[in-house]
Formats: C-alpha cells, sequence, structure tokens
C-alpha cells in the first residue's frame, strides 16, 4: 500500500481573493511566528490568532471605507475633546504563546506619549486604548482581544456598531463609549457610514461633524 505524504506549501504561496477567510487549526506559537515572518510586514491580509487557531483574512472595499471612515471619526472627536493620540492602524499585538491579533484600526489615547516614538512593540508596551474592527467576510475574535486586554472595543458589523468595555478580565456590552462618554455613538456611526456610501465619505463626515457641533451647543 503506497504511503501518502502530507502536501507542505508556504502559506505565501496561497492566492486570496479579497474577501476570503481561512482558517487553520492547531498551529503552534511557533509556528504562528514563522508564518508572520513568511507573510512578511507589507502585505494585505489581517490575522487573527487565539485558542491555536489562525484566521487569515483578505479585506473587502466594504470592509476599507467604513474603517476609514470611523477612523476619521475618531479622529474628529479627539480634536474636539483636546486628546492627543497615536495611531498605530494594524499593528500586530501578541501577548507571548497565547493571542495575537491585528485590528482595522487602533488608537494610543491615554498612553499616546510613550508611543510617539515607537517603531517596533516591546513586550512591556501596553496595548492599544481603542480597537476598530469592520466585521465583514468574518467575525472578530473577542477572546484574542480579551488576552491582550485592549481597553476599549468598536464593532461595526453590517450596519450594527457595538462597543465592548474591557472589565475584570472580559468584555460586557455598553451602551457608550468610555472615551467619549456624551455621544450617542452607537447611533450616529451606522447612520454616518450608511451616509457615506449615499453621498460619499467627505459629505458624511461634514454633517457628521455638524451634528456633533449642534449638540454640544
Amino acid at each position: 500500500m503506497a504511503t501518502v505524504s502530507p502536501v507542505v506549501k508556504p502559506v505565501s504561496q496561497i492566492q486570496l481573493a479579497p474577501g476570503s477567510v481561512v482558517t487553520i487549526r492547531d498551529v503552534s506559537w511557533q509556528e504562528f511566528e514563522s508564518i508572520l515572518q513568511e507573510l512578511g510586514e507589507k502585505r494585505s491580509v489581517r490575522v487573527a490568532y487565539s485558542n491555536f487557531t489562525l484566521e487569515i483574512m483578505v479585506p473587502l472595499p466594504e470592509h476599507e471605507k467604513p474603517k476609514d471612515l470611523i477612523s476619521d471619526i475618531v479622529k474628529i472627536l479627539l480634536k474636539q475633546l483636546g486628546k492627543k493620540y497615536e495611531p498605530f492602524g494594524s499593528t500586530t499585538f501578541k501577548r507571548e504563546n497565547t493571542a495575537a491579533v491585528e485590528p482595522d484600526a487602533c488608537f494610543y489615547i491615554q498612553n499616546y506619549q510613550i508611543m510617539i516614538n515607537k517603531r517596533r512593540l516591546e513586550i512591556n508596551d501596553p496595548p492599544p486604548d481603542l480597537a476598530i474592527e469592520i466585521d465583514v467576510t468574518s467575525k472578530t475574535t473577542l477572546e484574542a482581544y480579551r488576552v491582550i486586554g485592549v481597553p476599549e472595543l468598536w464593532i461595526y458589523d453590517s450596519g450594527k456598531f457595538t462597543i465592548y468595555l474591557f472589565s475584570d478580565g472580559n468584555y460586557i456590552k455598553s451602551d457608550h463609549s468610555s472615551i467619549f462618554p456624551n455621544i450617542p455613538l452607537t447611533q450616529m456611526i451606522p447612520a454616518t457610514v450608511t451616509r457615506a456610501w449615499q453621498v460619499g465619505t467627505v459629505q458624511a463626515l461634514e454633517e457628521f461633524v455638524r451634528e456633533i457641533s449642534r449638540s454640544s451647543c
């Protein structure tokens, strides 16, 4: 009887179309690190790792537009509040041998000063204060974020916007952001994303700014 040998190919040779998601189970931390190195830093895919499971996702344009829009909203609100920040995009955040995650966007706010000159994350660096995920082709794994300990996580999923606050080792849903407690983001962000598809991003953001200005008067 012939022996069948497994086919082994580099992950980087996998051709994924936009919107594709690949889940690989039983991946050790060492294998995950090797895959990250193989994929390189200049890549279009996003990865998440927890419970020995690796997910590789290729974003769609439907994913990118809300990501940029919501990131712009965060910057607008922080500027209005006079808060400084450092954006860290889709940086890979790791908890050694346990979990890793790449937000669609993230911001250091409370800890922005210590991150100003960071070109590489160090093991003792704090997680970002706010992470943003856009769920189109895959669903965000809260477990990875729980391990990393990001204080606030925003998830936009098909018109629904959810805020999660990290408390006592777990995430709880909240109607309000701890960073912007007086702004009804669960209503305003979905409405602004919808407007962006209708009238364009610039006009949608202008309308958002006007609405915020009226509510703060």
